[in-house]
C-alpha cells in the first residue's frame, strides 16, 4: 500500500529527532493501519469497524489540531522561536483538509447494519486521497518544526 510506504520512508527521514514528532508520527501510524486495512479488504468494514476507524480518524485530527501544535508551541515559546510564514501557511493547508475528514465520519461513525453502503467505495478512496495530500503537507510542517527545534533562535 502507497501511503504505509510513505508513511515508512517518513518514519525514517523524521523519527528520533523529537519526542513531540514521533508521537504525531505514532499516532498516524494507527490512522494508517486502520486505513490500509479496509482499502485492501473486498468486504465492506462492520458498523463496529467503521465507527472505530471513524474515532481513530477524528483523534488524530484533534490531536494534531489541539495536542501536537500546542506542544510545539511550548517548546518554541522555551527557546524563543517565532513561527515562520512558512510554517504558519503550511499548517493553514492542513487545516483545510479537516472538514473533509469530519464530514467523513459524521457520514460513517454512526451507520448500523441495516444501512446501505452504496457511495461508501468512492467516499473511503477519496478519503484515502484527503490523507495522502494531508499526510505530505504534515512531512512538510514536521521538516519545518525539526528544523526550528533543532536550531535555537540567534544561532
Amino acid at each position: 500500500m502507497v501511503m504505509l510506504n510513505k508513511f515508512k520512508q517518513t518514519q525514517e527521514q523524521l523519527g528520533g529527532s523529537n519526542d513531540v514528532i514521533d508521537h504525531w508520527l505514532d499516532t498516524r501510524q494507527t490512522l494508517v493501519v486502520e486505513y490500509c486495512k479496509h482499502a485492501t479488504s473486498t468486504a465492506l468494514p462492520s458498523p463496529t469497524e467503521l465507527q472505530y476507524f471513524c474515532q481513530v480518524l477524528v483523534d488524530y485530527i484533534s490531536e494534531g489540531h489541539f495536542k501536537i501544535y500546542e506542544m510545539v508551541m511550548d517548546k518554541w515559546k522555551a527557546t524563543g522561536f517565532s513561527p515562520t510564514d512558512e510554517i504558519n501557511q503550511t499548517y493553514g493547508k492542513i487545516v483545510l483538509t479537516t472538514d473533509p475528514l469530519l464530514n467523513f465520519t459524521d457520514k460513517y461513525a454512526e451507520v448500523d447494519a441495516d444501512d446501505t453502503l452504496d457511495t461508501f467505495d468512492s467516499d473511503y478512496s477519496l478519503i484515502g486521497e484527503i490523507l495522502e495530500t494531508r499526510f505530505a503537507v504534515e512531512d512538510q510542517l514536521i521538516s519545518l518544526i525539526a528544523e526550528s527545534l533543532a536550531v535555537p533562535p540567534g544561532a
